[in-house]
């Protein structure tokens, strides 16, 4: 039975990914910051014990060590999903400040340390996939809109850890994919986004479905295409 870990797996994106591989018959380990409040998740239990709801913080940089220790045997899919979007204000003016650090130590640092806690797992596996759910915001070459420095340096930064994990995880077998969600209706993507959470998840797995080692270390759209970093 294929296994999967997902961060932030109690709203929006992570949600969506735990109700559809359950329906496909996974297992799931489901990282969120209170599993108490998490009814949500809770309410998609099958009750056969394939869903593990554990805590985890990622703004702790402690916290991937903590969850290794719940987390046993092989995992297919390690997906970073949780992120947040950033300090508000977030333009220039007021872009510098604690809240910007804040945003990396979740949008990018934890990834890395979930890598490098889980990469011997997801090695051992039979999909050996780690996801990192990136944002259009982060391509460089893509920015023609400004602003939003925090989440867009934070997402660019985590690119910068796929590729290298990419490289450095090749001899083990693991494939890293860096995902763009879509402009997906969910509480950080707004009420005016393009696609739904359905849509989105469909579409990224999908993409982990066929993931293969030329796929490593590249940014894709749902859509399947690359993007420019």
């Amino acid at each position: 039975m294929p296994h999967a870990l997902i961060t932030g797996a109690n709203r929006g994106l992570g949600l969506e990914h735990v109700r559809t591989l359950l329906g496909r018959g996974w297992t799931i380990s489901a990282a969120v910051r209170n599993p108490g409040s998490a009814t949500d998740l809770k309410a998609f239990d099958p009750g056969d014990g394939r869903l593990r709801i554990l805590r985890y913080d990622a703004s702790d940089l402690k916290a991937a060590q903590a969850l290794r220790s719940e987390v046993k045997g092989p995992l297919d899919i390690l997906f970073a999903n949780a992120g947040v979007i950033g300090p508000d204000p977030h333009n220039l003016g007021a872009a510098a400040s604690e809240g910007f650090v804040d945003a990396f130590r979740i949008n990018t640092l934890a990834p890395l340390a979930l890598a490098e806690t889980f990469a011997s797992q997801v090695a051992d596996s039979q999909l050996r996939v780690i996801a990192l759910q990136s944002s259009r915001m982060g391509s460089i070459a893509d920015n023609d809109g400004g602003g939003r420095y925090a989440y867009r340096a934070s997402k660019a930064a985590l690119n910068a850890i796929g590729k290298s994990l990419s490289i450095d995880l090749r001899d083990k077998g693991v494939i890293v994919l860096i995902l763009h969600p879509g402009w997906v209706r969910t509480d950080m993507g707004g009420p005016n986004g393009l696609v739904t959470p359905g849509e989105a998840v469909s579409a990224q797995l999908d993409i982990i479905a066929r993931a293969n080692p030329a796929m490593s270390g590249r940014f894709f759209h749902i859509n399947g295409e690359d993007l420019p970093w």
